[in-house]
């Protein structure tokens, strides 16, 4: 893995993203994505919170509120009462920043704007098909031995992941085949383009989805 590559790849999925959100209305802003609980607006604060709020309000939120989970939710909705123009200037400001978490490493933020990019297009219908390399990178991620994982690693469990758009397959089990892409949200726990997988393990895959919501 080429470091530099990583970070510069988060970069531009980064400001693609602030390009993105400039031109949306307020209407747009307020669609729900694929986060529960979350709007469209709130995915882009989530971004912005990623980078700016540090490491030490993740881990003061996570302990004040029981869960990283509520943790997270809790900065992204504080940062998500702040004006778009702000949000958004904030995302280009700090666009440029190399993040690697501890017991994470760089792949991670790839992965989570990746994942969001998908988040706020889906549900406005807009095209989602962002560079196979970068998502198989995401993949890669997702689907290994990572201290703190997006999603429990029971998701996967004897499961394995068949990209027919790139030459790279994840993990073992029973089959599960589609563009990468689809692959990757299906992995971090999204039903929104299971309907384009196929294979054994997508029933599965399906249900354990379901069952955490």
């Amino acid at each position: 893995m080429d470091r530099e590559r990583v970070f510069a790849a988060a970069t531009d999925e980064r400001h693609q993203i602030a390009d993105l959100i400039a031109n949306l209305d307020d209407f747009q802003l307020a669609t729900p994505s694929l986060c529960p609980g979350w709007d469209i607006k709130t995915v882009v604060a989530h971004l912005v919170s990623t980078i700016l709020d540090g490491m030490a309000a993740f881990i003061w939120m996570t302990l004040r509120h029981g869960s990283v989970d509520r943790g997270v939710n809790k900065l992204a909705l504080r940062r998500a009462q702040q004006p778009t123009s702000l949000i958004l200037s904030s995302l280009r400001q700090s666009a440029d920043r190399q993040m690697s978490p501890p017991g994470a490493g760089p792949l991670d933020p790839l992965m989570d704007v990746l994942v969001h990019s998908g988040d706020i297009r889906i549900p406005l219908g807009l095209s989602f098909q962002p560079d196979k390399e970068r998502a198989a990178l995401a993949l890669d991620f997702l689907t290994g031995p990572w201290r703190f994982a997006v999603v429990p690693r029971s998701l996967l469990k004897r499961l394995s992941l068949q990209a027919t758009d790139v030459e790279q397959s994840w993990r073992n089990g029973a089959e599960i085949r589609g563009p990468v892409a689809a692959l990757m949200m299906a992995a971090a726990g999204r039903t929104a383009l299971l309907d384009t997988l196929d294979g054994p393990g997508v029933p599965t895959l399906r249900g354990r989805i379901k069952a955490r919501r």
